[in-house]
């Protein structure tokens, strides 16, 4: 079995996003757009679109689908988090709180990234431990 990634973190990739002009943090996100469905689609039988396809379609929506998707995905990772039993404090209320609202104080977009990073990578190590 293909082990998922665990070593996701806010520096990393603001580091290397500015290196990269915005690339590395959209590999991020597409990789964690595919994982979640690997995790998750077996039992919620849901399927998480991929992040490319989210950025492209953007401008055809106003800008609406990054944030319905992001909404979504934040859910997505609670409930499977709920279900493999991961003490966690994380859902789509981390995002309106920290990263769409949180932005009016500038940190609060970092301080999601953070917490989603932390609760992604626990979601997938506890994965790679105990599988499907």
């Amino acid at each position: 079995m293909e082990k998922l990634r665990t070593n996701r973190g806010l520096l990393k990739t603001i580091l290397l996003s500015a290196i990269t002009f915005g690339i590395y943090a959209l590999v991020v996100y597409c990789h964690m757009s595919s994982e979640i469905n690997k995790i998750a689609s077996k039992y919620d039988n849901k399927h998480t679109m991929f992040y490319l396809w989210v950025c492209l379609l953007s401008g055809l929506t106003l800008g609406i689908l990054p944030l319905v998707w992001i909404h979504k995905f934040c859910n997505r990772i609670d409930a499977e988090m709920t279900r493999r039993g991961i003490e966690h404090n994380f859902s789509s209320n981390t995002w309106w709180g920290w990263g769409f609202f949180g932005s009016l104080i500038i940190v609060g977009p970092f301080i999601f990234m953070y917490r989603l990073f932390k609760n992604f990578n626990a979601l997938c190590a506890n994965f790679n431990e105990k599988g499907e």
